[in-house]
């Protein structure tokens, strides 16, 4: 059922739009043909070449958050570590796809991680909320103001960005430095990116992919990283034969580096398991733009909601 129903194109279900005012038409929020446009303009953002620099970034990322930890955990206590997990992986995400080095890990109150925190919750209580769904009531409703306001802070720090990167690569030196001498980042891809007649991202498309992957980048992640945490918790035995098995793999060292993630075997089986028992995206919607039929001879028809459970 799934295969048939992902492979068709069909729009996203009508909530998505939920996140139009926030996301733009990115990734997220896209289907058919512009969506695979969009996907071949950004795959060469996810190659090899392209994600070995960045173990050493979030090995660091990774390390100012247990830096946290240590000063926070006290024998018997359970500690809250979501949000501790979602600034890592937001503080990763800016460092490896837009080469943004902040503090988000330590500087938390910025008005930029609370715009993106707020949004965050905003939706998911949009979705919730019945009354919500109509965008007449939204817009004149208090969490209506203050998602547009969110979007204004989240919107600004975003056109900062490729502002400052638009302006770098108008000089030749600086375009050059930045083809031979570093690793591209998903944010250079973007604004080199060209279809097969020459044309690229509009400015308003780069926001729309740049907010996206800001979002999808350090949320789902944080949540799939808080599971497996759970899991590991859960679970000790299995996390004690993890832990031996990377000990065993880093020896005398203090950091992972790329050719060690291929040996973590047993430690990759317990990651895919927590994802099939916790996925950090538990479903997906779409919304029939024209009848279905399944192998089994079972038919849907036009204009049916079809909601996909990950988590079953």
């Amino acid at each position: 059922y799934a295969k048939v129903l992902l492979g068709r194109g069909d729009p996203k279900a009508w909530f998505y739009s939920f996140f139009l005012p926030w996301l733009g038409e990115g990734l997220l929020v896209q289907s058919g043909k512009k969506w695979f446009q969009h996907r071949k303009l950004l795959t060469p953002g996810f190659h090899y070449d392209v994600l070995k620099p960045y173990v050493k970034l979030i090995s660091d990322s990774t390390k100012v958050m247990l830096d946290k930890w240590e000063k926070t955990i006290t024998n018997g206590e359970s500690l809250e570590i979501f949000q501790d997990v979602s600034l890592m992986t937001l503080d990763s995400i800016v460092k490896c796809a837009f080469s943004y080095h902040g503090n988000c890990q330590t500087e938390s109150e910025s008005t930029f991680i609370k715009a993106i925190y707020e949004l965050c919750q905003l939706v998911e209580h949009r979705i919730r909320f019945f009354p919500h769904h109509s965008n007449l009531v939204y817009l004149l409703s208090p969490r209506g103001f203050r998602f547009r306001n969110a979007c204004r802070v989240a919107h600004e720090h975003t056109d900062k960005v490729i502002r400052q990167r638009k302006e770098s690569l108008k000089n030749a030196k600086e375009l050059e430095i930045i083809q031979n001498k570093r690793h591209l980042d998903f944010l250079d891809i973007l604004l080199c990116a060209r279809d097969e007649n020459g044309k690229g991202l509009s400015d308003e498309d780069l926001r729309a992919e740049v907010d996206t992957f800001m979002f999808e980048g350090h949320d789902t992640t944080a949540s799939g990283i808080s599971w497996v945490l759970y899991a590991m918790a859960l679970y000790p035995e299995h996390q004690a034969k993890c832990r031996t098995e990377i000990k065993e793999i880093l020896g005398d060292r203090q950091e992972l580096e790329w050719d060690d993630i291929g040996k973590m075997t047993y430690t990759t089986m317990c990651i895919k398991e927590s994802f099939r028992i916790f996925p950090p995206v538990p479903g997906v919607g779409r919304q029939l733009s024209k009848p279905i039929t399944f192998p089994d001879g079972r038919t849907l028809p036009k204009g049916l909601l079809i909601w996909l459970n990950i988590y079953a």
